[in-house]
């Protein structure tokens, strides 16, 4: 709790004020026409406030203050504050990330197509935005899939591959990076789709239907379902091509929608009567806000906290679905620093209503898409292997991923297990578990620089295709001891990356910094299951190792028990206990095994009762 005497003591001016906890990280940034009492309100009487602004006064430990000459001033701070801090309980306002763009990089011999959402001034061509996020990476798959484009970073033809990734197996590639398509002949691929992405479909589509139908009369229903696709792709991507005619004049039209704790809002950019684009934002940590707090955060932080196109190019009027206090000033502002007159108004009939009803309505379904993305808690694994692409700076998509884990039991049975993903999916028919061989098994750096050793120099021999990226389960020490391994058997262009438990921080080679991933992160979550995945196997190997070696010790003073016999009965009764717990006829059941010997082996429990715990080694 702040000080009460220090409440009473702050400026009575307009200006910005900081909320702080004990370890002086903001909590809460605000504006006053008067600091004092905006400020010294909040820890007055608590009842009836909500939840929310109760735990922000509970936490307040201290408070800061900025005195700016107007209001004018203290709003424009007071945005660009929270901009800077992103102070928990003020409202969060997040880019909505559902715009991408499909850039095209035609100034590269060999161009890329692929999803982004920065604009560079790099020679690509962009295209979009996209407001159906769905529909457009489907489309962009069918295309991609119809010409075979690469989906690698390498830099041809001069940065090359020794051999071509996973695309080039499963059909999705012909390999340029290994000189197996020309530059003339991808060139012409590429014309072709932006031909496609340009709106000009129309004589692929007709091309498409006229092979789709002879598929099927032909009775070649997979081509023709794969013609359908294509067909549907194309008819989505010029879709969300075309400009929609909307009415109007210039105008930006601010439309919210709200479920809960989650809010969207949308303005719709329109100029000479023509949607020509529109900007996103997605609301978190509401409680008790109302719409007229929801539309009057959005107007000022989008046009206030750097989130707009420019203030340039603001239209003269900008209609909101509700009036917030702070209206007037905003349009102030916005006209002092766009050096024009800006309106901002509520329109209560006629088209400009229309307008607002059409960017609530865009608002809604935003959040419907939002909402369900968030109850479906799954990510496709085309899009999370595109963001660990991105995370991990690789070349190349990692759609074969495998991960290498090394097991012992207090030093003892040392083992590594290799399991494997495709698309994001286990393969568990490329899973492997091998003994480490070396006489530095208490050494884990050296254990796991064998198993990866082992493990590519068998993919190698049998001309098998190696995975795009490797994760070693482990630090700094487990890559620095692994990254000379691949150097010697030709194989660098095999991504590693090391996943720490400890911090969940991954390692890359050349770079002394970790890579930190939020733990909501998709292509985190991914990595950690991965990694879990081959620590248990890895576990369910070694344990097993363990069993029949204490099996093995227990026997061997068993007369006339040899190797053959002890592996027959364990395989029989899976453990010791289950051996000691059987019957003379359940003994004597197992091939080798004779009445004599059943009643010796039953004999000689009963002798050493006590020894030989069964048990595995978590008890």
């Amino acid at each position: 709790m702040i000080d009460r005497r220090i409440l009473d003591h702050l400026p009575t001016d307009p200006g910005v004020y900081l909320l702080k906890d004990k370890k002086a990280e903001v909590l809460y940034i605000g504006k006053a026409k008067s600091l004092r009492p905006r400020v010294r309100s909040y820890f007055r009487d608590e009842r009836g406030r909500g939840i929310r602004i109760q735990e922000l006064v509970r936490r307040a430990a201290a408070v800061e203050t900025i005195v700016v000459g107007s209001e004018a001033e203290a709003l424009i701070l007071e945005a660009n504050l929270i901009k800077e801090h992103r102070p928990p309980f003020n409202i969060q306002l997040r880019d909505d990330k559902r715009y991408p763009y499909i850039k095209v990089t035609v100034q590269e011999p060999f161009p890329r197509v692929y999803v982004t959402r920065r604009l560079r001034n790099d020679g690509s061509r962009y295209f979009g935005p996209f407001t159906s996020v769905g529909p457009m990476r489907q489309a962009l798959e069918v295309v991609k899939r119809l010409y075979t484009v690469r989906s690698c970073r390498y830099n041809l033809p001069a940065d090359a591959p020794t051999r071509p990734c996973l695309d080039y197996h499963i059909g999705r590639c012909r390999a340029p990076c290994i000189g197996l398509q020309s530059e003339e002949e991808y060139g012409k691929m590429i014309r072709q789709i932006l031909r496609i992405l340009e709106g000009r479909t129309g004589e692929l589509t007709e091309e498409t239907r006229e092979r789709m139908n002879r598929a099927a009369e032909e009775l070649r229903f997979e081509d023709a379902a794969r013609h359908r696709d294509v067909l549907q792709g194309l008819e989505a991507i010029a879709r969300e091509q075309r400009m929609e005619s909307v009415g109007g004049g210039n105008q930006d039209v601010l439309g919210v929608a709200r479920d809960r704790a989650l809010a969207a809002g949308v303005v719709l950019r329109i100029r000479k009567g023509t949607l020509v684009g529109r900007d996103s934002r997605r609301f978190t940590e509401l409680e008790d806000e109302t719409e007229t707090d929801l539309v009057e955060t959005f107007a000022s932080r989008h046009y206030l906290g750097g989130g707009h196109e420019g203030l340039a190019h603001l239209p003269e009027e900008i209609l909101l679905p509700t009036s917030f206090p702070d209206q007037e000033l905003l349009a102030q502002v916005l006209s002092e620093r766009s050096g024009r007159r800006v309106r901002l108004m509520v329109p209560q009939r006629g088209a400009k209503a229309r307008l607002l009803e059409l960017a609530g309505s865009n608002a809604r379904h935003l959040l419907e898409e939002r909402v369900t993305s968030l109850e479906m808690a799954s990510d496709r694994a085309e899009a999370v292997l595109y963001e660990l692409q991105d995370r991990l700076e690789l070349k190349v998509v990692p759609r074969f991923i495998v991960c290498i884990d090394i097991s012992h039991i207090q030093g003892t049975d040392v083992v590594a297990s290799v399991v494997a993903f495709e698309n994001g999916e286990p393969k568990k028919s490329l899973y492997r578990h091998m003994r480490v061989r070396g006489e530095w098994k208490n050494d884990d750096f050296r254990s796991m620089a064998e198993a990866v050793e082992r493990y590519v120099g068998r993919r190698l021999e049998e001309s098998e295709p190696l995975p795009e990226l490797i994760v070693l389960d482990g630090g700094k020490g487990q890559l620095s001891a692994v990254v000379p391994v691949l150097e010697r058997l030709k194989a660098s262009d095999v991504a590693l990356v090391a996943l720490a438990k400890r911090d969940e921080e991954l390692f890359r080679p050349g770079r002394t910094d970790p890579i930190r991933l939020s733990r909501r992160d998709p292509a985190l979550r991914l990595m950690q299951r991965i990694r879990n995945e081959a620590h248990r196997f890895a576990i369910q190997y070694s344990r097993k190792l363990r069993s029949r070696r204490v099996v093995g010790s227990e026997l061997s003073g068993v007369p006339g028990i040899g190797p053959a016999r002890r592996r027959a009965l364990l395989t029989r009764f899976g453990s010791l206990q289950g051996i000691r717990s059987a019957t003379e006829e359940d003994l004597a059941s197992v091939p080798g095994v004779s009445r004599v010997l059943a009643r010796r082996v039953l004999a000689y429990f009963v002798e050493h009762e006590g020894a030989g715990d069964s048990r595995s080694p978590d008890g």
